[in-house]
């Protein structure tokens, strides 16, 4: 019980280090709360710093899921605490402690997750966002179709209860932190992806 208790809360306050804002003091770049989007997380971060600063925001943001979780297996916790664990450390990135409650919309956080509980599916949801970035060029769009297909992949190929049904919980709660962004793919507002930052582009 303890060490199921330490796993969860420690899977949490791991899931509240920022690496967008870390990554943007390390670069002297802006505070990613104030600029952009004001979302701290790799797509805000790619516009106010470029490829360099995003791709280590992707990196720590999707290593905060897949590392507790990846740690509960080692220790041989059952998967309903493994599926406990991947849903703390994805509120700690939505919902981080030491920022102020201030996080990302946990897109990156999620897919490490998917790929802590089972590799075979965090390599099918990437092919999934990689396919409708590609198409349509709208990261929230992405992210969004795949991880509402992310419950049926676990059901196809790793079907234990405690996944599908944290990985549905996830899929709900990141709708919701996407509301502004489905919105502005309704209206036709929504920003495309691009590969250069705003001073790339002004300059």
């Amino acid at each position: 019980m303890i060490t199921d208790f330490l796993l969860v809360m420690g899977g949490y306050l791991f899931g509240s280090i920022s690496a967008a804002i870390l990554t943007c003091k390390l670069m002297r770049l802006p505070d990613p709360r104030t600029e952009g989007s004001r979302n701290p997380g790799a797509t805000n971060v790619l516009r106010i710093g470029g490829k360099k600063a995003a791709f280590l925001t992707l990196v720590g943001d999707m290593l905060k899921g897949l590392l507790p979780v990846m740690l509960a297996r080692a220790l041989g916790a059952d998967p309903a605490i493994q599926a406990a664990t991947a849903l703390a450390a994805f509120l700690g990135h939505l919902y981080p402690i030491f920022f102020g409650l201030q996080g990302g919309k946990g897109v990156a956080t999620a897919l490490g997750v998917v790929f802590g509980l089972h590799w075979p599916a965090g390599l099918t949801v990437s092919a999934l966002w990689l396919v409708m970035a590609l198409l349509f060029r709208y990261s929230s769009l992405a992210a969004l179709t795949a991880m509402l297909l992310t419950p049926g992949v676990f059901w196809w190929l790793r079907p234990e209860p405690a996944f599908i049904g944290v990985m549905a919980a996830i899929t709900v709660i990141l709708f919701w932190r996407h509301r502004k962004n489905i919105t502005n793919l309704l209206n036709g507002t929504e920003k495309k992806i691009r590969l250069r930052s705003d001073k790339e582009l002004n300059s």
